[in-house]
């Protein structure tokens, strides 16, 4: 959990080394910041350390102290949630909300997100010069502040991105970039959430996926969907590159009365939608499992498991990674009872949690952000297995 400000006994350090890194000096000689990815930065805040002296510190999370203030905020905004009115407004057109958004902010408003191939290591490879045939689709990508800092840098003659969002206004900011290049990007309108596949994409074609800051805006009931569209666009050993915000993050915290939607979820000012997760929640998802525990479709379905063809019938018991169910009785012959394993929709390669104290010297405030960042990787098996 991390909270927006707390007095200083709440800033616990997590996984100290025995040595500090260099960038704890102040010398600009020594000073460099990690470049591993995953790695989230190295500056510890120490016991002894004063916390004012640097803007910023890696790997802190709240005390139990800290933890209580979190609930207790969340609490409050438990008992002032939205209107039944503005909760049906804001969940039954979320594309109006974020037209009105790009209305607003043009593609000034975000930074370019540069840190990008330093984190997802798979963005080097794909584009390399020599690499090849690639296809790396952005869901989300709003005014291009990720495909084009991506392509800024490309040496692969043969590598497309296809910039997808739901909002018009958001796909029309890219394709009147400057930096908008047909041979290499192409700029759709798509849901994720939505049944259909991207224009000008097929099943198994795509070799990147890049899922940063967007899931979060999802309804909970369309996380499967979406799921289940991405792992059908990846080609077999495709990789997804995720970052989103984590449980209890400053942004969390700060949300006022009128917001809260449904557990973890809020609607901003601006009336877009926000999620907030943890790691064993993304764990769950991302592998398939809170999906295939939930319930199993009748065998004729035609619109379930990862690839929409339909598993077995309801589910009765569950124990570890195998399914027990029982057949009905038919013509007197006994119930026969058979097994059916939960299918591994995505391999979960990294998966972790950034925590980060910000400071305010002027103001003297700390102010704790927590984000999730994944890489999850299709199952390099037969298209058979995963239920074609």
């Amino acid at each position: 959990m991390t909270l927006s400000a707390s007095p200083p006994d709440l800033a616990q350090p997590t996984d100290i080394p025995d040595a500090l890194p260099p960038h704890r000096s102040h010398d600009p000689a020594s000073n460099l910041k990690r470049s591993d990815p995953f790695q989230f930065g190295s500056r510890y805040l120490l016991p002894d350390d004063d916390p004012f002296e640097f803007n910023a510190w890696d790997h802190v999370e709240p005390s139990a102290e800290g933890v209580r203030h979190f609930e207790t905020r969340v609490a409050q905004q438990r008992a002032a949630p939205v209107l039944d009115f503005d909760r049906q407004r804001f969940n039954s057109d979320p594309a109006r909300w974020w037209n009105r958004f790009y209305a607003n902010n043009t593609s000034n408003f975000f930074k370019d997100r540069k840190w990008l191939k330093q984190e997802f290591p798979v963005l080097k490879e794909v584009t390399q010069k020599g690499a090849g045939t690639k296809v790396l689709l952005e869901i989300g990508a709003g005014a291009g502040n990720t495909c084009f800092p991506v392509l800024k840098d490309n040496a692969n003659d043969e590598l497309m991105v296809y910039a997808c969002d739901f909002s018009p206004k958001a796909v029309d900011l890219i394709r009147e970039s400057t930096a908008y290049d047909l041979h290499h990007v192409r700029a759709e309108v798509w849901d994720v959430a939505s049944p259909s596949l991207p224009h000008g994409l097929d099943e198994g074609t795509v070799d990147v996926v890049l899922l940063i800051f967007i899931f979060s805006a999802l309804h909970p009931t369309q996380w499967k969907q979406a799921v289940r569209n991405i792992l059908r666009l990846l080609k077999p050993g495709g990789e997804v590159c995720f970052r989103d915000y984590g449980r209890g993050d400053l942004a969390q915290v700060r949300m006022k009365k009128g917001r809260y939607m449904e557990e973890n979820f809020y609607i901003r000012g601006d009336g877009t939608r926000v999620y907030f997760f943890d790691k064993d929640e993304l764990r769950n998802i991302w592998s398939g499992e809170i999906f295939q525990k939930e319930t199993f479709d009748d065998p004729e379905s035609k619109d379930d498991g990862p690839s929409g063809v339909g598993v077995a019938a309801q589910a009765t018991d569950i124990e570890g990674d195998v399914v027990h169910e029982q057949s009905e009785a038919v013509d007197g012959c006994e119930t026969l009872e058979f097994i059916k394993p939960i299918e591994t929709w995505f391999e979960i390669e990294d998966l972790d949690v950034d925590r980060r104290l910000l400071i305010n010297r002027q103001r003297q405030l700390r102010m704790y952000r927590c984000w999730m960042q994944g890489r999850f990787r299709k199952p390099n098996r037969s298209e058979a297995t995963l239920g074609h």
